[in-house]
């Protein structure tokens, strides 16, 4: 395809190969919003998930006096789904899987300073009393309190991407019967264990009522993103020190359409085509770079406002996360992500 033809035809080759065609952003509707998530917090053996008590409270301090409008994730997907215009600095903050830490170590702290938050459950180790997992106790003493949310995340903390779809549905089913017994109401945020999803997966969890679903691949959420597979920014040891916390919380949104391919599950064509449309109000995105977890950086072929990842390997079984930035001025950065998956 050549640089002269129309974007009508641009899309009749998006479509053909399975790509998702978006309609333009409305002018307004340019604004985005951070959402981070954590893990565990205090606990030094598990530095692939925890956050350590120095890095969250320099967080803590940071979301006070960095200018942020914190909104409750609820809130966000409001807004979202109704494609209001965000606040700059828009942020929100989720937790996964149900630790004793969130109640132990970081709840008293984000109550201190007035922070609202997320926390995504799986049932199962709360159920089964599992060392250092949460109680139901404590989860519906957190829920009472307007500043804390639940949100489901399966039963047993499913990697759903490789489930077929009647597993799936038996554990969506599971986790929110439990969920509504202990709270008296069933969740309506989701979020994917490990940020695997499929568009099978996404269709059982929009099947089951839920508002809005919340990946793990990094990047700014913008008006016009798939409510069922937000991005979220993973904090931890090695990636939450203070300087990475505020380039992530301050990000801004690509603001992309077209993007593809559609599933999230990595066929037989490995490595796939990937290319996404990038939005006028943008600007110029020369200096776009995007890199492969998998692969380091990536050639990129673009054509106007599209841009073409062309990745040299396969992706190797499990999770292969793209990232793309662009620098936004002022010392932020605008940012895309995606996640891929590959059965073993």
């Amino acid at each position: 395809m050549k640089l002269g033809h129309s974007f009508s035809n641009w899309k009749k080759v998006l479509t053909a190969f399975g790509f998702v065609a978006c309609s333009a952003l409305p002018a307004f509707a340019q604004s985005s919003a951070s959402v981070v998530m954590y893990h565990r917090f205090g606990e030094e053996n598990f530095p692939s998930t925890n956050i350590t008590i120095e890095q969250f409270e320099s967080h803590l301090q940071e979301i006070k006096t960095g200018g942020y409008n914190v909104l409750a994730l609820g809130d966000l997907v409001d807004k979202i789904r109704a494609g209001e215009e965000l606040p700059d600095k828009a942020l929100s903050i989720t937790i996964d899987d149900g630790y004793a830490s969130i109640y132990e170590k970081a709840y008293p702290r984000f109550k201190k300073a007035g922070i609202p938050f997320t926390i995504f459950i799986s049932t199962d180790p709360i159920d089964r009393g599992y060392a250092g997992h949460l109680t139901w106790d404590q989860i519906r003493e957190m829920d009472k309190d307007p500043l804390v949310s639940i949100g489901a995340h399966t039963a047993s903390h499913l990697h759903m991407a490789a489930a077929s779809q009647s597993r799936m549905g038996d554990e969506m089913s599971r986790s929110l019967e439990r969920l509504e017994k202990e709270l008296g109401y069933r969740p309506d945020l989701f979020a994917y264990p490990y940020g695997e999803a499929s568009l099978t997966a996404v269709s059982v969890v929009r099947g089951f009522g839920m508002r809005a679903a919340f990946g793990q691949h990094s990047g700014a959420i913008g008006i016009g993103d798939d409510i069922y597979y937000l991005a979220r920014f993973a904090l931890n040891e090695k990636y939450g020190d203070l300087k990475r916390f505020q380039m992530v919380a301050q990000a801004k949104s690509l603001h992309v359409k077209d993007i593809g391919p559609r599933d999230m599950m990595v066929g037989s064509r490995n490595p796939p085509i990937i290319g996404f449309t990038v939005g006028e109000k943008v600007g110029d995105i020369d200096t776009l770079a995007c890199f492969s977890s998998h692969e380091g950086k990536v050639r990129l072929e673009r054509f106007d406002r599209r841009v073409e990842a062309r990745l040299e390997k396969e992706m190797p079984v499990g999770r292969t996360r793209l990232n793309c930035t662009l620098p936004a001025g002022d010392g932020r950065w605008r940012w895309f992500g995606r996640q891929f998956y590959v059965s073993p």
